[in-house]
C-alpha cells in the first residue's frame, strides 16, 4: 500500500492525504450518532497529542527545510523564514478577528442557536484553508529532496491534523443536536468544516511544484499557521483539563513521535 502510494504524484498524494484528514472530521462528526457528549479527557488528550506533532513537524518538516532550500537558491534564509512564519500566523490571526467581530456583533441572546453554530463552521472552517496548504506544501516539497522533507514526515504531519479535525468535527455536530437537529442534518453540516483541506492541499502542491522560488516562503507559511493553532486553540483547549499535567505528557508524546519519524527514520 505504501509503495502504491509512494509512486503517485505528489499531488496526488497530497489529495489522498487531505482526503484523509477530512475524514476524520467527519468521524467526529459522526460522534453525533451514537453520544450526545464526548468524554472530555478523551479530546483533551487527543488535542495535547496532536499540539506536539505539530510543534515538532513544524520545525523539521517545514521551517529547517525552508531555511535550507532558501540558501540553496541563494536567499537571505532568515527574511523569507521569517516573513513567511509571520504571514502563516497573521492570516488566522486576522481570521479570528473577523469571526469576533461578527460573533460580537451577534451576541443578542435572541440570536438563534443555529446561527452561532454557523459562525462556529465559518471559524473552524477558515483554519483548515491554511491546513490544507501545510499538507499539500509538505507533499509538494517532495519533489526537491530537500533535508528533511520526507514522505514518512508529511504523512506524519497529515496524521497530526487529521486528529485534531476529529474535535472540530464534534464541536459543530454536537451542539447542533442537542439544539434539536437530526442527527443526518447535524454530521452534515459538522463535516462541512473539513470540505476545503483537500482544495487548499491540492492548490499548496501545485504552487510548489509549479514556483520552486516561492516553496522557502511557503514552508515558513505552514509553520507559523500551525504554530498559531496550536498555541492559540490546541494548547489552551487541551490544559482546560484537570489533569493538566497528564495533558502535557500528552504533548510531549505527540512531539516525541514526530521527532523520531523526522530525524531517526527521515
Amino acid at each position: 500500500m505504501l509503495f502504491w502510494f509512494s509512486n503517485l504524484s505528489y499531488v496526488s498524494q497530497a489529495l489522498i492525504a487531505s482526503l484523509f484528514t477530512w475524514s476524520v472530521t467527519m468521524l467526529g462528526a459522526a460522534i453525533v450518532f451514537f453520544f450526545k457528549e464526548v468524554k472530555k479527557g478523551i479530546m483533551d488528550a487527543l488535542l495535547g497529542f496532536s499540539a506536539g506533532v505539530m510543534i515538532a513537524a513544524s520545525f523539521w518538516s517545514l521551517l529547517s527545510p525552508s531555511i535550507e532550500l532558501a540558501n540553496s537558491l541563494n536567499m537571505t534564509a532568515w527574511i523569507v523564514a521569517v516573513s513567511g512564519f509571520l504571514a502563516g500566523g497573521l492570516l488566522l490571526f486576522i481570521g479570528d478577528k473577523i469571526f469576533n467581530y461578527f460573533s460580537s456583533k451577534n451576541n443578542d441572546t435572541n440570536i438563534s442557536k443555529f446561527k452561532r453554530c454557523l459562525m462556529l463552521i465559518f471559524s473552524i472552517t477558515l483554519h483548515n484553508i491554511p491546513e490544507g496548504l501545510v499538507v499539500g506544501v509538505a507533499f509538494g516539497s517532495l519533489a526537491y529532496g530537500i533535508e528533511g522533507a520526507t514522505l514518512a514526515s508529511a504523512l506524519t504531519l497529515a496524521i497530526g491534523i487529521g486528529i485534531q479535525n476529529f474535535p472540530e468535527g464534534s464541536a459543530v455536530s454536537l451542539p447542533l443536536r442537542r439544539d434539536g437537529m437530526s442527527r443526518g442534518k447535524a454530521f452534515f453540516i459538522g463535516q462541512l468544516s473539513g470540505m476545503v483541506e483537500p482544495i487548499s492541499a491540492v492548490i499548496g502542491a501545485i504552487l510548489v511544484l509549479k514556483i520552486q522560488t516561492i516553496l522557502p516562503f511557503l514552508l515558513a507559511f505552514a509553520a507559523g499557521a500551525m504554530v498559531y493553532v496550536v498555541v492559540e486553540e490546541l494548547i489552551p483547549e487541551s490544559q482546560s483539563n484537570r489533569k493538566k499535567d497528564l495533558m502535557a505528557f500528552f504533548t510531549l508524546i505527540g512531539f516525541s513521535v514526530m521527532m523520531v519519524l523526522d530525524v531517526a527514520l527521515g
